[in-house]
């Protein structure tokens, strides 16, 4: 398998620290309001990675953060007249549903910046202990980078060359000692949430928030760090500054990033109006679309987003989709169950795709080629499958494009919604159960229900209804 890796800015043989696992890290959002596309790309891009490295055997420890302390939140606080954390904790539920929405798989685990805090304070202490950090007169502790000496090895930056960068956050303090160096610890503002620490009272800066999660969740060495290219300075960069000084050790062993997301051929913002959520794109499409759209391009390319696109990818997605439904009534409905010989070659021919596919995965993650293979594929059925073939080709050849589509994230077999008519039908039943004084029968329809995304309400004008 071959990774691209920014560090060195060449394809690498992926060879894991660990054999047969796979420690990888994903920066995740500020969660200040609904996600945009912008941040859906890499959500979904490395959920593919991680989905083909497990579709391979690797045990993958999946890590990927919310940033919940944030200028951005705290601004968003004081416009609702609400706490920081009452903004945090709504925008990463709201965060939840849409990645579950796009059939991103939580992360094995999905840790919280303020929930941390003990964690970056230990490696603030280490870090002015040995001499990489300080503190300035007012409480704020800032990370000495001209004393890293590799600082600008992933940004490939030159450092006499670079200004100091903070996200949003420019504190420029008289003691500062240089320039370049960057805030670890910052004094609370009026207003603001803060933590007690050695040296104010007051909250971390960004860049220390993922170096503790990631240490902490999955070791000071790991195998991944990806996220979008956005992020590569100072973001990164500051990260493995602060890990490797303080660990002693290489922080992280492959670095991956996403290219750009424009829309129309512009950068995505407001002042445009050309910025879109996730929700809103729902509104028009199935979001199997958007991430159909989203791996149709290779990772680290630039993708454009337009209308135009968004169709084309609809139907694609819409020739695989009604090709896999076509093998599965063929399934259903044969008249002989078993392949004959001719059958077998069929099946055997059918190898080529998978082949294909994993060869465009093994090429640093080529999700276009991956897609094209699967059409392919899905040619090859509609050509060789039809009311004459055995149900045990049809039902191999659906098996085997499921397992493909599953690691691109595409889901072939979807749940039909339940009618309104069929749950008025269900509630009038659990009613009857229930003037039976058949609870069991009665709770059991209610749990089914549930599991339909249908929640029940027992009123004293009857039973009411609503979709989850």
């Amino acid at each position: 398998m071959k990774v691209y890796n920014t560090l060195s800015r060449k394809k690498e043989d992926f060879v894991p620290l660990e054999e047969g696992k796979v420690k990888m890290y994903v920066c995740g959002p500020t969660v200040y309001n609904l996600i945009h596309i912008g941040n859906a790309r890499p959500m979904m891009v490395f959920d593919t990675v991680r989905r083909y490295m497990e579709y391979k055997g690797y045990e993958v420890n999946y890590v990927s953060n919310f940033t919940d302390v944030d200028d951005k939140i705290i601004k968003k606080a004081v416009e609702e007249g609400v706490s920081a954390q009452e903004i945090s904790q709504r925008y990463i539920e709201e965060c939840k549903k849409d990645m579950a929405d796009m059939n991103v798989k939580p992360a094995t685990v999905h840790p919280l910046a303020t929930q941390e805090i003990d964690g970056m304070l230990e490696m603030i202490s280490t870090l002015i202990e040995k001499g990489f950090a300080y503190a300035v007169a007012d409480g704020t502790v800032y990370f000495r980078t001209r004393k890293f000496e590799e600082y600008g090895k992933l940004s490939h930056k030159n450092l006499d060359d670079l200004q100091a960068g903070h996200r949003d956050i420019k504190v420029t303090g008289e003691d500062k000692e240089d320039s370049l160096d960057f805030v670890l610890w910052k004094p609370k503002k009026e207003g603001e949430p803060y933590w007690e620490s050695p040296w104010c009272k007051g909250r971390p800066g960004w860049h220390i928030e993922c170096s503790v999660m990631a240490k902490k969740y999955l070791g000071e060495e790991i195998d991944i760090h990806a996220g979008g290219e956005d992020l590569i300075f100072p973001h990164h960069e500051n990260e493995i500054a602060q890990s490797e000084a303080c660990n002693g050790k290489i922080f992280a062993k492959y670095w991956i990033h996403n290219g750009f997301l424009n829309i129309d051929n512009k950068k995505m913002s407001k002042s445009e109006g050309n910025f879109f959520t996730v929700r809103e794109i729902k509104d028009k499409y199935d979001l199997q679309v958007l991430r159909f759209f989203m791996l149709s391009a290779h990772y680290r390319s630039p993708l454009n987003f337009s209308a135009d696109l968004m169709e084309a990818a609809k139907n694609g997605l819409e020739r695989i989709l009604n090709a896999a439904e076509n093998l599965r009534h063929l399934q259903e409905n044969a008249a002989k169950q078993s392949m004959t010989e001719a059958e077998r070659e069929l099946w055997q021919g059918s190898d080529s795709f998978v082949e294909k596919f994993e060869k465009s995965m093994e090429d640093d993650f080529n999700t276009a080629d991956a897609v094209s293979a699967v059409f392919e594929l899905v040619k090859y059925c509609n050509t060789n499958v039809g009311e004459a073939s055995s149900g045990e080709l049809a039902g191999k050849l659906y098996q085997r494009m499921e397992a493909l589509c599953d690691v691109l994230g595409i889901i072939l077999a979807k749940e039909q919604e339940m009618l309104d008519e069929e749950i008025e039908n269900l509630i009038a039943e659990r009613q009857a159960a229930r003037k039976e004084k058949n609870f069991a029968r009665a709770d059991e329809i209610r749990a089914i229900l549930s599991e339909k995304g249908i929640i029940l309400e027992d009123t004293r004008e009857g039973v009411k209804w609503k979709r989850a």
